[in-house]
């Protein structure tokens, strides 16, 4: 197992490296124990005090296992397989010891606590797959996989064997499954149109080449990383990137036969690609300003380090029912979307005014969107890292995994409550009640963003600007890095927006990089459009894609900006490819759904299905929501330049004084929004 170190902007508290070491040592061995059979240590998600550091090698979102649905980040962010064991908070012993990990089960523990454990009149009538009530057989393919090996062993696998004899040497259930457990996905086949994606066999669906997802949590590059990026994009990637909505940078056309190099490269900056993507804990979130915006209520760099450094690549969370989304963040504008993770820690000042974080659970999108639910509980910042693991320990032992399209930690919050989840988290997981605490205030600005010239708390500038729908290339992140280098201090970070920020720019040359950014085609005055719109990968290399969706949300930004030049209101437009929500189509004020619509004369052609006012407006999430869907509103790809533009115009002009398009949308007419 290779340890390396990433370096945080701001210090991370309290470890020192001999702590570090030691502590990296002890989980090394406490792993290997547990694959043995042996029994785990009492209360492992406590007295892990684990790696500061992981392996390098993150993960990205999955591609459907035929046997369910997935969800994606946006930019394809696809899901997984993998599973291991731990042990549970309450100290149940592993069972099954020659399995690949010792898994918590609650069958060793005395009937008086399985009760205890279980919340009060929420037993299932049929098992859903929750370990902690004694389901413990697989009941799908996904988890029967997971059973077999865990994940995070398909590294080793990979260096040693698939890289030397080639794509074909590779196991399916490692390609299509344990893969994601380093960011990795097989890319859609060319030539397949999107009428053929729930037709074909996986096999069939499949390229030689792969996606891979590059994990940047918090969204923190310094010139080193973005350098190396830019360098592996060049030498194995064909000049592509993308930036994600949640942050990471993913790249296409890679061969297997050159991850071995790519993962040395990435690692010799501090990059990862571990757990960017399968059922295990995905990126965390940050502010891109954290450490340096004025107004924010705490830096979360510190936590979001510890959390990364103590968790990522422990095979205590290696093997989760679904994926597990995180964001932490002080920022003044909400900016990480604390409504929509699977755990958030939102910034606020709790009792006497100490800033910490509000604690938030069961936030999701996809075919199921929900928002998240406050657990009403204060978290101090030197507590984050254990609540954090709590949180993640009960989804672990108590989610669903009878069937992947219900196993999102948002169901068990929907079955439980906020009250309950809290309860069983403080009882049996830390040992400890956490303070009340009061919820987030709602941000004074309406966009929650970093697009612009604005000073930082120290005097110097940053500078926010816009790729077009999240495409970058290797000499685009060759000028970026090279550019922050010259005006900056080389540092740079990646939005939840699909948008990039150079960081500690002199006041009097923020114009001028502004200027040479806008020659390089990545404006930090975008126009509205250029502003509001994401796109995810769509059907160019995404297996789950229906229709194609990064050059044609291009193409609509230049339509919109031909059409309509003097349009100012901030109206988001998200283009998905899928139904499974990766560029947030439920919150966006107009999001559009991939699908195939039939012309009168029977022939299908790539349209949109059409979601109007949805949104995030931040705060307790009373106001947030994922607006209407009119019934049968559909367009065609070829319409959708004139369907917007239609919209937009009707908003204009019978909107009332400082009406929001998601406010005028769920009072308009069908007719108004057709």
């Amino acid at each position: 197992m290779t340890i390396t170190t990433r370096t945080a902007d701001t210090a991370i508290r309290a470890d020192d490296e001999a702590g570090i070491r030691a502590r990296a040592v002890a989980v090394a061995v406490q792993a290997a124990a547990a694959r043995n059979g042996a029994p785990a240590p009492r209360d492992a998600v406590r007295e892990r005090d684990a790696v500061t550091e992981h392996d390098a090698v993150t993960e990205h979102d999955a591609v459907r296992e035929r046997d369910a649905v997935t969800e994606h980040d946006a930019v394809t962010e696809h899901d997984a397989v993998t599973e291991h064991g731990a042990v549970t908070a309450n100290g149940a012993h592993p069972e099954n010891g020659a399995r690949a990990e010792a898994a918590p089960s609650a069958s060793h523990q005395s009937p008086a606590a399985r009760r205890r454990g279980t919340p009060a009149g929420l037993r299932p009538r049929r098992g859903e797959g929750q370990w902690a009530l004694g389901y413990r057989e697989p009941l799908n393919a996904n988890e029967e996989s997971k059973k077999n090996d865990d994940g995070l062993n398909v590294r080793q696998r990979i260096i040693d064997i698939y890289s030397k004899r080639g794509f074909d040497s590779i196991d399916p259930a490692d390609l299509r499954g344990r893969f994601r457990w380093y960011g990795l996905y097989t890319q859609r086949r060319p030539g397949i149109d999107g009428g053929k994606t729930a037709l074909l066999e996986p096999a069939e669906l499949d390229d030689r080449y792969f996606m891979m997802r590059i994990r940047i949590d918090g969204g923190q590059l310094d010139h080193a990383q973005l350098s190396a990026i830019a360098d592996v994009s060049r030498r194995f990637a064909r000049g592509t990137a993308d930036v994600t909505d949640r942050q990471n940078i993913q790249l296409h056309w890679v061969r297997i036969e050159d991850v071995p190099a790519i993962w040395a490269a990435l690692e010799s900056v501090g990059l990862s690609t571990t757990e960017a993507c399968g059922d295990t804990p995905r990126v965390i979130l940050g502010c891109p300003l954290a450490g340096i915006d004025a107004a924010e209520i705490i830096d979360a760099t510190p936590e979001i380090y510890r959390t990364q450094a103590r968790y990522i690549g422990d095979a205590a969370f290696s093997n989760l029912p679904r994926k597990f989304k995180s964001a932490m963040s002080g920022c003044s504008v909400q900016c990480t979307m604390h409504e929509i993770s699977d755990v958030a820690f939102a910034g606020i000042r709790g009792p006497g005014g100490e800033p910490g974080y509000d604690l938030w659970a069961g936030g999701g999108l996809s075919t199921n969107p929900m928002i998240g639910k406050r657990l009403g509980a204060f978290v101090r910042p030197d507590q984050v890292p254990e609540v954090w693991a709590g949180v993640a320990s009960v989804f672990r032992d108590y989610g669903y995994r009878r069937l992947r399209h219900r196993a999102r930690l948002k169901f068990l919050i929907a079955d439980w409550g906020p009250e309950q989840f809290r309860a069983v988290l403080e009882r049996d997981y830390l040992g400890y009640r956490l303070p009340d605490g009061p919820a987030p205030q709602p941000p004074a600005a309406r966009q929650r963003d970093h697009v612009g010239i604005h000073e930082q708390r120290d005097g110097r500038c940053f500078v926010g600007f816009a790729p077009r729908v999240g495409r970058l290339s290797a000499d685009s992140l060759t000028v970026i890095a090279g550019l922050a280098a010259e005006y900056g201090s080389g540092r740079v970070r990646t939005t939840t927006e699909q948008k990039m920020v150079i960081l500690d720019v002199p006041p009097a040359r923020a114009a001028e990089l502004a200027a040479e950014l806008d020659a390089a085609g990545l404006p930090a005055a975008p126009s509205v459009f250029r502003r509001h719109m994401m796109a995810c990968t769509g059907l160019e290399f995404c297996k789950l894609a229906i229709v194609e969706t990064k050059q044609r949300a291009a193409d609509l930004i230049d339509e919109l900006e031909r059409r309509l030049p003097d349009f100012t209101e901030p109206v988001t437009i998200n283009v998905n490819g899928c139904p499974n929500s990766c560029a947030r189509i439920q919150t966006a004020d107009i999001g559009l759904k991939g699908t195939l619509v039939t012309l009168p004369g029977g022939q299908q052609v790539e349209g949109f299905q059409i979601h109007l006012g949805g949104s995030l407006n931040g705060g307790d999430g009373a106001s947030s929501g994922f607006g209407r869907k009119v019934r049968g509103l559909k367009t065609t790809a070829a319409q959708l330049p004139d369907y917007v533009e239609r919209v937009l115009r009707r908003f204009d002009a019978s909107r009332m004084a400082d009406e929001t398009f998601a406010a005028w949308a769920a009072r308009a007419s069908e007719e108004d929004v057709s």
